[in-house]
């Protein structure tokens, strides 16, 4: 049974204004949202789906988030192309993954299954 219409991850920082900055590179827009300036702010990836940059110190750098993605080359190459350096792609469940990490440590996958 469905619980809800729409998913939001959330992403624990202790430094705002570099993280929000980072999250705007890494998805290559600023955000959708401010839902309070200087602490947290929205991006929404697809239809039901948002990302939220929150300022947490306590919870900064535990978050792990996973995209999986058609096409990873085309995905790091444009990740390149913002500044944002993913480590090399290692083999995952038949699939492939890179995975970035933003100025707090919190761990960003991209994999690609087939």
């Amino acid at each position: 049974r469905a619980m809800g219409n729409e998913v939001m991850t959330g992403i624990p920082v202790a430094d705002f204004q570099p993280a929000a900055e980072f999250y705007e590179r890494l998805l290559g827009r600023a955000p959708d949202f401010v839902a309070i300036e200087g602490r947290e702010v929205l991006w929404q990836v697809r239809d039901l789906a948002w990302i939220y940059v929150v300022l947490d110190q306590e919870r900064a750098g535990s978050a792990l988030m996973a995209w999986l993605v058609d096409d990873l080359d085309a995905m790091l190459a444009q990740l390149a192309a913002r500044g944002i350096e993913a480590g090399e792609p290692v083999p995952e469940g038949g699939g492939r993954k890179a995975t970035v990490t933003d100025p707090d440590g919190n761990s960003i996958a991209f994999v690609q299954v087939p």
